[in-house]
């Protein structure tokens, strides 16, 4: 089987990312998963967008801190002049739901507790967790085992299995710069999954393929899909 594609923050090559016209776009393209980023509002609703604060072309809520915006005025106010608006992470699984897995990367500090309470919400769509914060893996497997989880890498760890297994997770998500034949064998010997990250050239992608990944996160899947397949 091919390695599953995956649209890193939907298709941003196309629209803005973390929008659900992103995500519709890589969906369309023939990916067969997202992935994307979170963070929380001051009233506790689990948001999509990846930086902590609003960019400049955000208007009235430029350079504001999400965490210190109630739902209601954050998801009133669109991002810049496409009108795109920064979707809940409810909006997202509920678009994905049989149709894609969605892996979400947990940026907030301390948004387990609310992240996994939308995930519940949400039994018919497949979903994972990852972050570089490899604690974030152990928190979630110890309050809702059933939801696999992976930890970020930017960096060749001596003992990549050893990261896999303390952190009690199931997918390893190296730089595509970090990934060699060697380690996708240490990462399946313990029963992992490799998934890689951030994969533009079609030839790279092919490579990888052979060695045997198991994922492959782009912001091309439309370039990526003819190779894959």
């Amino acid at each position: 089987m091919p390695p599953e594609l995956i649209g890193h923050r939907g298709s941003p090559r196309l629209a803005r990312e973390n929008t659900l016209a992103a995500f519709r776009l890589a969906l369309d393209a023939g990916a067969t998963a997202i992935e994307l980023d979170v963070h929380a509002t001051a009233d506790g609703t689990v948001v999509v967008h990846h930086d902590p604060v609003l960019g400049v072309s955000a208007g009235a809520l430029a350079g504001r801190a999400i965490a210190t915006l109630d739902a209601a005025t954050l998801l009133a106010q669109p991002l810049g002049d496409d009108g795109a608006l920064v979707p809940t992470l409810d909006d997202v699984l509920l678009l994905c739901a049989d149709r894609a897995t969605v892996y979400v990367e947990a940026k907030a500090r301390d948004i387990e507790p609310a992240l996994l309470a939308v995930l519940g919400r949400h039994p018919a769509t497949r979903s994972a967790v990852h972050a570089f914060d490899h604690r974030v893996s152990l928190r979630i497997h110890e309050q809702a085992s059933r939801i696999p989880t992976g930890i970020l890498v930017d960096s060749y760890l001596v003992d990549a299995a050893h990261a896999l297994r303390t952190a009690h997770a199931r997918d390893y998500w190296p730089h595509r710069l970090m990934v060699d034949e060697a380690l996708v064998r240490t990462i399946h010997a313990q029963g992992g999954r490799v998934i890689v990250w951030t994969v533009n050239d079609p030839h790279e992608a092919a490579t990888l393929a052979t060695l045997g990944v198991d994922g492959i996160c782009t912001d091309v899947p439309h370039l990526l899909r003819p190779v894959l397949d």
